[in-house]
């Protein structure tokens, strides 16, 4: 993972890379792949590879057709090989489409949206719109148009992410290739492809799989802002990232440092940079508070009430309650908004509502890299890092517009700023970490293809001084050194990782061991050999890469073959897998004895709302599957004041609404609540349980 340095036979050599390996044509001027070499007596001379020949086009085809053919400034196989990842990251995400465990939440809401315009532009939560998710809906607009093309069908929600997930993929190569080439395109796209937390991730209806599509498109067209120096694109880059703001909020911004950072250090717009980055910047502010201001300006009367915020909000829902406080230390029961619904506090706690497989950890610095956090994203976090740095410190003396180093930048920043970040947030669901998938696989490809280039540039050292017969250069050895380093630190690392018992498959951690072994042999074997050292090199370096690929690849492919989603880490015991089909199920059966309820009421009683509840969360299931307007109290945690009791009783003494599925274990002490319990008469009461619910009737012979 180093471009390693000159031998003792003379001053680095000048290589022209071989199509498809060596950095894009696009390059500033003055730029050689691998630094200036001085000439003089004893300077290794040149070495040079025949143009690749003109592959003839088909003749009367329109380009386009033949979209499986590689560009014309890359080889052959890079096309080809992208499509084949591109097939098999399709495969991953939506193998059992229509069987995938739904988000209830989020379902609800995109039913919700889908419903009506009115709902659809503000990011309604309930059909009659009172209450807004509680954060915005860029994600969930698409899913919302899905469901009204397609109708309400399982995959037609999880789809969008599909194919976000597939274009994540495509768009990454580019932004890799732009700046290290093809080669290490095509390895950030496999490494990315084969993340476990990836495929989780885009096999449910989640949102971060936008916002990580268009943080991608974002780094892509910094990359392209690098290698250009042109105002325009760098504002592309900027707008990206404001879209993304509209999918996940302030997290999106996480990743301006780094592209920003890259920017100033590699773009060859000299005396401009500055006020590039800060028009890119005010771009990015425009567009991210765009619809926020645009829902503020509309009359509260005419838009549902803001979900996470005290005040009707959308700027405190997003720079409060998902952003500032969630770095916050207090309890996890706690909100901006005030204390969760006691009975929320029981469930995180026994998980009967809430995931609270990760949300359990708390703040640390090895949070992410240990546990089902490391299980889900960490497999090559330590590769990546040590790629990066041994890449950057290779590569300190060259030119400062230096691609490969600038690409190390960027996404290096990228991770270490998730890092960081992740490992202090009060609350982090397991799907969150899929923001690191991005930077690790383009480091593990940028740090793999500067080894296979620094070997090749050695080898091309000790040409010359062989046949002048001078003392052969074993140049390039440190950077298989530090590949083999890579391949060992993380077969141990993924042994370490992996738990005993149920999930695992007995087979794994021996071919682990084994695949390790093998690469660095193959290595060794690469480092000895002085002869036709290119091609052993490059099969140990694809050894080695497979190699690092095969514990997360299984965990990838178990995730598949088990059904898990986003909600889920791979090889965890089956109590704590499939939280969210445990939680529908568990809701399923809740509302098979409720509706008989219901429909003893239905017979006589004809209102508008079919019940109402304590908080959006135990609406969702209900909403999800009936698409009728049962009525959120308290939005997500029970804690706004949105309907006021004052409401409630209109509804109710206007015959609008008869029912109430309400915590009577534990009773809580939200007045909504107590007076629904005190004037309203129970029909029926759950089972003894760590929570339970109780029907009732709020008529006019209550």
């Amino acid at each position: 993972m180093s471009d390693g340095g000159s031998g003792p036979g003379g001053p680095e050599p000048t290589v022209t890379p071989e199509p498809g390996w060596g950095p894009p044509a696009q390059e500033p001027p003055g730029f050689s792949p691998t630094g200036p070499g001085p000439a003089g007596p004893g300077a290794v001379p040149a070495v040079t590879y025949p143009p690749a020949p003109d592959r003839p086009r088909p003749r009367f085809v329109k380009r386009w057709w033949v979209f499986w053919q590689s560009p014309d400034d890359q080889p052959r196989w890079a096309r080809p090989a992208l499509l084949a990842v591109a097939a098999l990251a399709a495969l991953a995400y939506a193998w059992g489409l229509d069987t995938a465990a739904l988000e209830p939440f989020y379902a609800a809401a995109a039913r919700s949206m889908s419903m009506s315009w009115h709902n659809f532009l503000f990011g309604a939560f309930d059909p009659d719109g009172t209450v807004t998710v509680d954060k915005l809906p860029g994600a969930l607009w698409l899913q919302a148009l899905s469901l009204r093309a397609f109708g309400v069908n399982t995959w037609a929600f999880v789809m969008p992410q599909v194919v976000e997930g597939i274009l994540t993929v495509l768009v990454l190569f580019r932004a890799v290739r732009r700046l290290a080439g093809p080669g290490a395109g095509l390895l950030a796209a496999l490494v990315l492809a084969a993340s476990p937390v990836t495929v989780l991730l885009n096999r449910g209806n989640i949102s971060d799989s936008l916002l990580i599509l268009l943080l991608v498109l974002a780094a892509d067209a910094t990359s392209l802002a690098i290698t250009t120096g042109r105002c325009r694109t760098l504002l592309l880059a900027g707008l990206w990232v404001g879209l993304a703001f509209q999918a996940k909020m302030m997290q999106a911004w996480l990743v301006l440092p780094a592209l920003w950072l890259a920017y100033l250090v590699a773009s060859p717009a000299r005396g401009r940079r500055l006020g590039h980055v800060a028009l890119a910047t005010v771009v990015t502010g425009i567009v991210s508070v765009s619809w926020m201001l645009a829902v503020t300006l509309v009359p509260a009367h005419d838009r549902p009430y803001v979900d996470g915020s005290r005040d009707n909000s959308e700027f405190s829902q997003v720079f409060d309650y998902n952003g500032l406080s969630r770095f916050e230390h207090h309890s996890a029961y706690t909100t901006s908004v005030g204390p969760i619904a006691p009975f929320l506090a029981v469930g995180l706690e026994t998980r009967t509502f809430l995931n609270s497989s990760t949300a359990s950890i708390g703040r640390s610095w090895h949070r992410l890299l240990s546990g089902p956090l490391g299980r889900d994203t960490a497999w090559l976090v330590p590769a990546a890092l040590l790629g990066a740095v041994s890449v950057i410190v290779a590569r300190r003396r060259r030119l400062r517009a230096d691609p490969v180093r600038a690409c190390c930048v960027l996404w290096g920043t990228w991770l270490v700023i998730h890092l960081v970040a992740f490992s202090d947030g009060a609350y982090l669901n397991s799907y969150y970490t899929a923001a690191l998938s991005p930077a690790v696989a383009a480091l593990v490809g940028v740090g793999l293809t500067s080894a296979w280039r620094a070997m090749r540039a050695a080898t091309a050292a000790d040409v010359a001084p062989l046949d002048a017969g001078a003392r052969p250069s074993h140049g390039g050895w440190v950077g298989r050194a530090l590949v083999g380093a890579a391949v060992t630190g993380s077969a141990a690392y993924a042994v370490w990782l992996i738990p005993s018992g149920t999930g695992v498959r007995p087979w794994l951690v021996p071919v682990v061991i084994a695949a390790a072994v093998v690469a660095d042999a193959v290595l060794l074997v690469s480092v000895l050999r002085r002869r036709d050292t290119v091609r052993v090199g490059s099969v140990a370096l694809a050894v080695a890469a497979l190699a690092m690929l095969v514990a997360p690849s299984v965990a990838s492919a178990t995730a598949v073959t088990d059904g898990l989603g986003p909600f889920d880490t791979p090889f965890e015991p089956a109590s704590v897998l499939m939280v969210t089909r445990h939680d529908v199920r568990l809701a399923q059966d809740r509302a098979s004895a409720v509706d008989r309820t219901l429909e003893t009421v239905a017979r006589t009683e004809h209102t508008r709302i079919l019940f109402m509840t304590d908080t959006s969360i135990v609406a969702a299931d209900y909403i999800l599957a009936s698409g009728r307007e049962i009525l959120p109290i308290g939005g997500f945690t029970g804690a706004i004041p949105s309907p006021t009791l004052r409401q409630i009783r209109i509804d109710v003494a206007f015959g609008q609404v008869r029912i109430a599925i309400v915590p009577v274990v534990p009773p809580g002490h939200d007045p909504r609540m107590v007076w629904i319990r005190t004037h309203c008469r129970l029909l029926r009461l759950d089972p003894p349980a760590p929570v339970r619910f109780g029907v009732y009737y709020c008529g006019a012979h209550a």
